[in-house]
């Protein structure tokens, strides 16, 4: 019986996978960092990791209004074409009350999908986390329609949920 490489456990664990990428882009980036560059980093390897054509991390106060806002697949002009990034209610207003991730194959039909604001990206499938502070849901991690065109996976959802321990403590340590 042949021990599997560490490469290949890698690869197979999604935690490990998410950790390794994590640590390889941070170090890319200036000592002194700023929170925006580490949760840029973040929603970047969200989408990377997860094969998803969108993703998108927010930031809120105490009064669930979006503070912050990053998009990976998402042009700088359909971003200027929003008056104002998504504020998470519908479909993704669950996690960000309760902190349980979400993953729905057609986010249109969900009871309380009404539709995107003008100019957003049309999006079908979606699997979303919770970003905590102090004990508080302060945002959301979230990707949006595999390239692939496949459901997101659990193992979609425990990167996700990886990467958002990462966005957590960077919320929780340099934002407030």
């Amino acid at each position: 019986m042949s021990i599997p490489s560490l490469n290949y456990l890698i690869h197979r664990d999604p935690q490990r996978r998410a950790f390794r990428a994590l640590a390889r882009r941070l170090a890319k980036l200036p000592a002194r960092r700023t929170p925006d560059a580490s949760l840029q980093v973040v929603t970047d390897l969200s989408q990377e990791l997860t094969r998803a054509r969108y993703a998108a991390l927010a930031i809120t106060d105490r009064h669930d209004r979006t503070e912050g806002f990053y998009t990976a697949g998402v042009s700088k002009e359909a971003m200027e074409r929003l008056r104002t990034p998504p504020q998470g209610h519908g479909p993704l207003g669950s996690l960000r009350y309760d902190g349980k991730p979400v993953r729905f194959d057609d986010v249109s039909q969900h009871a309380k999908a009404f539709g995107f604001p003008p100019s957003h990206p049309p999006m079908q499938r979606l699997c979303g986390v919770a970003i905590w502070a102090h004990g508080e849901v302060r945002g959301a991690l979230y990707i949006a329609d595999r390239t692939d065109g496949k459901p997101f996976t659990e193992q979609d959802e425990q990167t996700l949920t990886t990467l958002a321990e990462h966005a957590s403590h960077v919320v929780e340590t340099e934002w407030y």
